[in-house]
């Protein structure tokens, strides 16, 4: 695959691609991709489905070409679209990031003037919990040293191409607060944090089996359980399912850090809860987003 975009419209096109956007447990299809590698060309009709995009780009963080999926509102393109990055969970990737529903309901509240216009965007970080567990794989150091550059090339982000929220999956979860911490560290806080179904264990026995950290001292340096403080004063959304095998952790961070929205209702860890809080979740984003220029 070329870093140009891959061009597909339709069921026929899909087909012949075998490109999917997929859910936390399976796959749905790509709604729409257009554009090139910039974001210049071939503008597609205003889709209720949203716009989904699907480029290939080379991390030098990674050492490796990754996906690089934007699911956008419209074909409006104001300058410096906001964009929340959507981290994927463990064994997923970029086109198996987003709920079921998400472009769509992103679409249809953009529309309905109920939140703010936003983009979200995804990347392959593989299974290291969002840090350098493998030397030269850093998928951390992607998110926030590479990704701003690609936004601004696309006039995606803030002036410097920096994204203003980041939303996560289990693992993905687990980085998104990471994230929100580094922002923090760095004098560039986000402005919201959304965690799903956070990949929060109280167990070094069971984290451990994930093989993501050296040793329970790594783990501990980068558990957002343990570094609440650390995050600074960033909004941030939890939500995860009662039957879900990662409550605990979640509770717990919910006691600690008193999270803008706290939601845990019934549900396990799945695509069924997922999709069933997308639209609180683009709801606590939209709050935070900023105001695009025209």
């Amino acid at each position: 695959m070329s870093r140009r975009s891959v061009l597909v419209a339709g069921g026929a096109g899909l087909a012949t691609a075998g490109l999917v956007l997929g859910t936390a447990t399976g796959a749905i299809p790509l709604t729409r991709m257009v554009g090139d590698v910039l974001g210049v060309s071939n503008p597609a009709p205003i889709d209720p489905n949203g716009i989904t995009k699907v480029e290939r780009v080379y991390s030098q963080q990674r050492h490796k070409e990754v996906d690089l999926v934007t699911i956008l509102p419209s074909n409006a393109k104001p300058k410096q679209l906001p964009v929340c990055l959507l981290l994927h969970g463990l064994h997923g990737n970029a086109r198996r990031s987003a709920p079921t529903g998400l472009a769509v309901k992103l679409a249809a509240e953009v529309a309905n003037g109920t939140i703010p216009p936003f983009a979200f965007v995804a990347l392959d970080g593989g299974d290291n919990y969002w840090h350098e567990n493998q030397r030269g794989d850093n998928s951390m150091g992607m998110l926030l040293e590479e990704v701003p550059k690609w936004l601004a090339a696309r006039g995606l982000g803030d002036a410097n191409g920096v994204p203003f929220a980041c939303a996560g999956i289990s693992m993905g979860g687990f980085g998104a607060l990471l994230y929100g911490r580094r922002r923090q560290e760095a004098g560039k806080p986000a402005q919201a944090i959304a965690a799903i179904s956070p990949g929060l264990l109280t167990s070094w026995r069971e984290m451990s089996t994930r093989k993501a950290f050296k040793d329970t001292a790594e783990w501990a340096s980068l558990d957002p359980l343990r570094n609440v403080d650390k995050m600074g004063k960033v909004p941030v959304g939890i939500w995860c399912g009662t039957e879900d095998h990662f409550i605990e952790g979640a509770r717990k961070f919910i006691k600690l850090a008193k999270p803008e929205v706290a939601y845990t209702g019934p549900g396990t860890h799945g695509d069924s809860f997922y999709r069933g809080i997308v639209p609180s979740v683009l709801s606590f984003l939209g709050k935070h987003t900023p105001t695009p220029k025209s």
